[in-house]
């Protein structure tokens, strides 16, 4: 007796999965390009022309700066704020200065610089004051790390100078600084330790 084999019929084809599948695979490729095109746009840059901001580069050339004779007194404390002041403040190298360094001091480019011994803003004596150049009564005076400023803003940049002080301290922060005062306040420390206060009744009332 012969065994008859019969062979086996290959397994129907279901239509519905095929259609199926294939409506998988048209539909994953676009996705997969969309994501990549989405992972391509967040990586690059949004402007491949436009560089990273850097730092301004700090020229060698010393910064100018004026240097009025002081008399022996103020001199002498000039000498001691300076010799005080910080080899650098927040990112910015200390630079030389093309006179006075016994009483001026620069920082960065463009620079913020500190003088010392230069005339002190005087407070209008009533509401009504009109003599020129003087702080009204109401300005509101600045107080920080114990020290009493004077912020004046300008068209290029800001001046701030010690209004509490035997011997006056400007520091003047270019417009393209923010916070000008703040700035000023990197010095505070310096101006505490090597400058007097005033004497009692001679303070501008803003400071006490």
């Amino acid at each position: 007796m012969v065994d008859v084999v019969t062979p086996k019929k290959a397994p129907e084809k279901d239509p519905a999965r095929r259609a199926a599948a294939l409506w998988a695979t048209v539909v994953a490729v676009p996705v997969t390009l969309i994501v990549g095109v989405v992972a391509f746009l967040t990586i690059m840059p949004e402007n491949p022309d436009k560089t990273e901001k850097t730092a301004i580069p700090v020229p060698s050339t010393p910064v100018v700066m004026d240097a009025p004779r002081l008399d022996e007194r103020t001199a002498r404390v000039c000498l001691a704020v300076t010799s005080q002041l910080p080899e650098k403040i927040r990112d910015l190298p200390g630079r030389q200065v093309t006179a006075g360094p016994e009483q001026n001091a620069a920082y960065g480019e463009p620079p913020v610089t500190v003088s010392c011994g230069v005339p002190q803003p005087i407070m209008c004596t009533t509401p009504e004051d009109t003599t020129p150049g003087c702080v009204a009564m109401d300005t509101e005076l600045l107080i920080m790390n114990d020290v009493c400023w004077y912020a004046a803003p300008g068209a290029d940049a800001a001046t701030i100078t010690t209004m509490d002080r035997e011997v006056a301290v400007r520091v003047t922060v270019p417009g393209s600084y923010e916070n000008p005062a703040q700035w000023a306040n990197e010095f505070s420390d310096t101006v505490v330790a090597t400058v007097k206060s005033k004497a009692a009744g001679t303070m501008p009332s803003g400071c006490e």
